[in-house]
């Protein structure tokens, strides 16, 4: 009885306030995962809402092809300007209150977006990066300590219902366009779904996290910092992975309704493939993970992305009107997968929350840093040329880099504190 007495001291039930109901209510396995799966959905939304509604959005604002790639640009941009700075917040604040502050920011930089003015639409999408990369950055390092043992498989659901998300403003843009009169309201819409994600999230933000039982297991579960990470190859080779399938995908969703639709393909129809290939990145996201949990090695699963997207880029430039369906598939499965794939790697490469909300840091600082180039540049380069064969032929270019990062980065090997 008295070592039981010295290992649970009754000052720890007697004099700590009892938690709240609210408080109680958050730390249940139920609330976290509803919570996060919320907060996903808004990772993508605000960006992939765009490119349906892309050509009136440029007719509005007499818009170049390369200004209509810096919407998509900027945002990619900030989020890799923003990523090194998130850990420390995370650090200062909490990783509740930054989830929280990034949802209010989010829904701002919505609202600003279309306010009237072609310098509100950019301001509006630098907020919205700014905003995403919080949640980008903190989100592996929530899932690796709440749920430890099944790290692999919540990156799966929450990549999920980030590509849900996307696919939901790629699929419902235009619609909402026609129903509100305008692109503006269809794009404002959004905000409304980071709103609502924030008040489910409150009760996250009341977690009780301040006695000193739950410091202690609060610091064994994050772990230590890993020094020298700017240092390892293994990190590099990660954001080099992340940032070259990064740049595919958002390159793709900037401009393959365009491509379709300048090949002679109806708006509408482009629209739809373009929704349809988001909702097959919906399997990807989900299975990959699944699957890179459950190997020592990734590098199998690094090349099958790789090996979906350039098919599917090689089928653009050879048919990509009679193709369209199968080549929306194709690349469905490589975005999904291999953004599902980049965000697992992160986790188990990882050997703690701490050395997780690093790794994530750098290899989005570093992989959004690279994606940025990609919707802009695409722009320009179909500027000069007037076509899309050059500008498809550097994808493929980029997919060669991609397969030699990732199978650096999917070696079984795990980085410490």
């Amino acid at each position: 009885m008295s070592r039981t007495t010295v290992d649970a001291p009754a000052r720890y039930t007697s004099d700590a306030p009892a938690p709240s109901r609210l408080a109680r209510i958050a730390v249940h396995p139920a609330t976290a995962l509803v919570g996060i799966l919320l907060v996903s959905l808004n990772m993508r939304a605000a960006l992939s809402a765009v490119s349906p509604l892309l050509t009136d959005i440029s007719g509005t604002y007499g818009l170049s092809a390369t200004a209509g790639g810096l919407l998509t640009t900027l945002p990619v941009l900030l989020m890799g300007m923003t990523a090194p700075f998130v850990p420390k917040l995370v650090r200062r604040y909490g990783p509740e209150r930054v989830v929280l502050g990034a949802l209010g920011l989010l829904a701002a930089g919505v609202g600003l977006r279309v306010v009237s003015g072609g310098w509100a639409l950019f301001a509006g999408s630098v907020v919205i990066g700014a905003a995403i990369a919080l949640l980008n950055v903190t989100m592996p390092g929530l899932v690796k300590r709440d749920f430890p043992d099944r790290a692999a498989t919540m990156t799966g659901v929450y990549s999920t219902s980030m590509i849900v998300g996307a696919t939901l403003a790629a699929a419902l843009s235009v619609p909402m366009e026609h129903a509100f009169g305008g692109w503006q309201g269809s794009l404002a819409s959004w905000s409304v779904l980071a709103v609502g994600a924030a008040v489910v999230w409150l009760p996250q933000v009341r977690r009780p996290v301040t006695g000193a039982p739950l410091a202690a297991e609060a610091a064994a579960a994050s772990g230590a910092k890993l020094q020298g990470l700017w240092r390892h190859p293994l990190a590099w080779q990660l954001a080099v992975y992340m940032g070259m399938m990064s740049l595919l995908a958002y390159t793709l969703i900037a401009w393959l309704p365009t491509i379709l639709t300048e090949q002679g393909m109806s708006r509408g129809t482009a629209g739809l493939i373009f929704a349809f290939s988001n909702l097959v990145q919906v399997g990807g996201a989900f299975l990959v993970p699944l699957a890179a949990g459950r190997m020592s090695s990734q590098r199998k699963l690094v090349a099958l992305m790789v090996g979906c997207c350039a098919a599917g880029i090689l089928g653009l430039l050879i048919a990509p009107v009679g193709g369209a369906w199968l080549w929306a598939v194709l690349l469905g499965i490589a975005q999904g997968g291999g953004f599902g794939l980049a965000m697992a790697l992160i986790v188990l490469r990882s050997g703690g929350a701490a050395v997780a909300s690093q790794l994530s840091g750098m290899s989005q600082m570093v992989g959004y840093f690279i994606a940025a180039a990609g919707p802009v540049g695409f722009g320009a380069l179909h500027q000069l040329t007037g076509g899309w064969t050059l500008p498809l032929a550097l994808l493929l270019g980029c997919c060669a880099i991609a397969l030699t990062a990732g199978l650096g980065a999917g070696r079984a090997h795990t980085l410490r504190g």
